[in-house]
């Protein structure tokens, strides 16, 4: 079977797996009660009970709300969005906004409605479209299965991961067996079921399986606990009082970094098989020597790109923290900003040693036979 074959038969595979997983539920939590589903527009707004202190609203705002889609489109109903003074969950409304309303039929009208926010599902479906033909407008059958692997991994995560852990299962082998199934989707249905794919697992796997043990040591070291990460209180308040939240915090960890060593072993990986290509007799030493050198050439962006990442999505805190004049001795020793440290730096360990780990598999698999070194598998 040639190698384009196995590829689309292999992304086959992966698409029939997303349909089954869309209809799986391992969590068996029965769906919250919830009515009717419509978009609805404001057409007009009773703000007399919302008191303001400052930036900060509190009370009830009554909306009037025309549906615009649904079985009941174009009735009207009475909405009261309460306001509970917590900026990140509270919306405020205008008249001509668009809103998610979730509502009951009482006397044959709907009724007992409620603003789920701005509604932003139809946009949401562009963005991923415009992103789907973006990927595959540049990188053609290559980005149409790197598509794929995304839709993969996200179904993985929410449909197996997620209620996996909420049944009980312990969350670092489980972890590590979700990053082994997503890790092989991904390299083999972009690098291809070839030596480029199986050093990409291998060298990904590898870094993958340091950063989990670090993050052991490490998070025991500083004295860590999975509630400094947000809404794990709330969760365990929600009847899981038994979930491990540290160990759930340590599958975060190598959990977060997979995707940016995945993304390092597959540079390695095509660089090593591009070298070989190019001059099928240089020798192991040389081929290693040469991927070991791409490898330095990469890692110091790659582990710029973990700093970013985290520290960005927690601007708001820094600036909390500057604005208080706190001292850095003070930030850097509470818990929720060391466990952004440990998440940055565990998962550059990762990062960096996964150019290595991913050279020397790739030299192995390029020079194990002389045999091999005139075909591609």
């Amino acid at each position: 079977m040639s190698t384009s074959r196995r590829d689309w038969l292999f992304a086959l595979v992966i698409i029939t797996i997303c349909i089954g997983l869309y209809f799986v539920d391992l969590a068996g939590i029965p769906t919250a009660p919830s009515g009717l589903h419509a978009r609805g527009r404001v057409i007009a707004v009773d703000n007399s009970n919302v008191r303001t202190n400052l930036i900060v609203k509190t009370e009830s705002q009554f909306l009037t709300v025309r549906l615009l889609n649904g079985p009941h489109q174009g009735q009207e109903l009475t909405i009261t969005n309460m306001l509970t003074g917590k900026m990140e969950f509270d919306e405020f409304y205008e008249a001509g906004a668009t809103v998610l309303v979730e509502y009951d039929m009482a006397k044959g009208k709907p009724a007992n409605g409620l603003a789920r926010g701005h509604y932003r599902l139809r946009l949401q479906l562009v963005l991923i479209g415009l992103f789907g033909l973006l990927l595959i407008g540049v990188a053609g059958v290559t980005g149409l299965k790197a598509l794929l692997s995304f839709v993969f991994t996200a179904m993985v995560l929410w449909k197996v991961f997620f209620p996996l852990l909420l049944k009980g299962f312990a969350p670092l082998p489980t972890g590590m067996a979700v990053v082994g199934i997503f890790t092989a989707v991904v390299t083999f249905s972009v690098g291809g079921m070839n030596r480029r794919g199986i050093a990409t697992f291998a060298g990904s796997m590898m870094g993958v399986s340091l950063t989990c043990l670090l993050a052991v040591l490490f998070t025991q070291a500083f004295a860590l606990h999975g509630a400094v990460r947000p809404f794990a209180e709330t969760l365990l308040y929600s009847g899981y009082y038994d979930l491990q939240l540290t160990d759930i915090f340590i599958a975060g960890v190598f959990i977060a970094s997979s995707g940016a060593v995945m993304d390092l072993a597959m540079d390695i990986a095509a660089a090593m098989d591009e070298i070989k290509q190019k001059n099928p007799d240089i020798g192991f030493r040389d081929h290693l020597r040469s991927g070991l050198r791409v490898g330095r050439a990469v890692i110091g962006t790659m582990t710029t790109t973990l700093l970013l990442a985290y520290s960005s999505s927690h601007i708001t805190m820094f600036l909390l923290f500057m604005a208080k004049g706190l001292p850095s001795e003070n930030i850097l020793n509470a818990p929720f900003v060391a466990a952004e440290i440990l998440n940055i730096l565990v998962g550059s360990f990762g990062l960096v040693t996964v150019a290595p780990f991913t050279a020397l598999v790739a030299g192995l698999l390029y020079h194990w036979k002389p045999s091999m070194n005139k075909e591609r598998l």
